[in-house]
């Protein structure tokens, strides 16, 4: 299907990896002009290496870390104007209370809650002197489903959710379109260390971790590109009526309410 998007300018956080690699693939799959963000900058320059191979697309790396305070500032310096935004760079660990201490807990806010709200604010400015825009948050299911044994990211990725259906829900007066996408389980690196430490945490042995995966709808996580081609078709505007929503895609964990 052709979204339409080609000629579009991306930018995409936490690119070098994961959900982020995946996007900027997809992206660049239907045409776009990409500008790449994350803080491994020799991953970055795997990933665009590997993209200018397959598609005759523009590249920019802006290697950074945007937990740092005046990261967003920065990036905004030295990227063009964008038609979309992808907010995913983040990964706040798994743990209970007990588990985190007070820096831990703020280094993965200032990441992702903050990181997100950060870019968003800084771009939303140049999105609506435009009258066009899309911002597409990466958030995760346990915003949604209440996690005590993830209570960092269960209590971050809630707050994201009500940051997009907020601006969401008015942002389309300025021609910008703000949706979110909440996954399950997906395969990456990430996911094999939550449950790693979901198996210390409930059994005392990490090498118990695939009796957890083992219960996950079809019996795995999703995979990367199920995620990424549902966010280029949320940029495109073949959803243009779409904002203020969030999508889960977790293969139904959370409408049978489970924990996993």
């Amino acid at each position: 299907m052709d979204l339409g998007l080609s000629g579009r300018d991306v930018l995409i956080t936490g690119a070098s990896q994961g959900i982020g690699e995946g996007a900027a693939m997809v992206f660049a799959e239907e045409g776009c002009n990409l500008h790449l963000t994350a803080r491994n900058a020799d991953n970055l320059r795997r990933v665009r290496d590997e993209i200018v191979a397959e598609w005759p697309v523009e590249i920019s790396l802006h290697p950074l870390d945007l937990g740092e305070p005046g990261a967003a500032e920065r990036l905004e310096k030295a990227v063009s104007d964008i038609d979309i935004l992808i907010n995913n760079a983040g990964a706040i660990p798994g743990g209970n209370l007990a588990s985190f201490s007070d820096r831990s807990w703020r280094d993965g806010w200032d990441l992702k809650v903050f990181g997100y709200i950060n870019l968003t604010r800084v771009f939303y400015t140049r999105m609506k002197a435009r009258n066009r825009g899309v911002i597409i948050n990466d958030i995760g299911n346990a915003g949604e489903r209440y996690d005590a044994d993830y209570i960092a990211g269960t209590a971050g990725n809630a707050s994201l959710m009500a940051f997009t259906r907020a601006l969401g829900g008015r942002s389309i007066d300025d021609g910008i379109r703000v949706v979110g996408i909440n996954p399950g389980p997906v395969s990456t690196e990430r996911i094999y260390k939550l449950l790693k430490r979901r198996a210390i945490d409930w059994y005392g042995d990490e090498s118990r971790w695939r009796e957890l995966m083992a219960r996950y709808p079809l019996g795995r996580p999703a995979k990367i590109r199920e995620i990424a081609d549902l966010m280029a078709f949320l940029a495109s505007d073949r959803s243009a009526y779409t904002s203020g929503a969030i999508f889960t895609v977790d293969g139904g964990i959370t409408s049978r309410s489970s924990i996993i």
